[in-house]
């Protein structure tokens, strides 16, 4: 006969991540992030070497760095993943283009507004994942923390926002859904 056995939560996780008095700490940190996400992929948005006719074109050049990167005896990016920048990124770099940018835009909006900010985030910290992957160090394990500790606090990090209303409408993956 098996046993389940509930191991208590931290006081101080649960605080942090599931009091709602902490909503305000998430509620700035997700919009800073956010921020950070929509002005990149707005940027991206505005440039034709992004999306539009030459989509692809600025995406090669931070690929051809990456794989660079990828030689010598202390390389920066691992083999298996410039092999896959090289067998399918690469080829497909307009589709990755559009991808990128609309994967910044959808991602810096759902953290604002505290919509799926759980799925925001995490899309999120898995785009970072992917440039600290190619090498590409800059902010990305900053914003890459900020967005596991969003993660995280799922269950309050979008209680100042459209969660609030959302994930009792919803529900969560192990609840049956409420009607409206």
């Amino acid at each position: 006969m098996a046993r389940t056995i509930d191991i208590p939560e931290p006081k101080l996780s649960r605080l942090l991540f599931s009091d709602t008095r902490f909503s305000w700490l998430w509620l700035i940190l997700r919009v800073y992030l956010g921020w950070q996400w929509l002005s990149a992929g707005l940027e991206k948005y505005a440039s034709s070497a992004w999306v539009g006719s030459q989509a692809g074109s600025a995406l090669k050049p931070f690929l051809a760095g990456a794989l660079s990167k990828s030689a010598g005896s202390h390389p920066d990016v691992s083999s298996w993943y410039a092999s896959f920048l090289s067998h399918i990124v690469i080829p497909h770099a307009a589709l990755f283009s559009y991808a990128v940018t609309y994967g910044e835009i959808l991602v810096g909006a759902g953290l604002i507004i505290g919509a799926f900010t759980g799925i925001a985030a995490f899309f999120g910290a898995f785009m970072n994942l992917n440039y600290l992957f190619a090498g590409t160090v800059s902010t990305n394990p900053l914003l890459l923390v900020m967005g596991l500790l969003l993660i995280l606090a799922w269950r309050n990090a979008g209680w100042l926002g459209i969660d609030h209303w959302l994930l009792p409408a919803l529900g969560v993956p192990w609840q049956h859904p409420k009607k409206l």
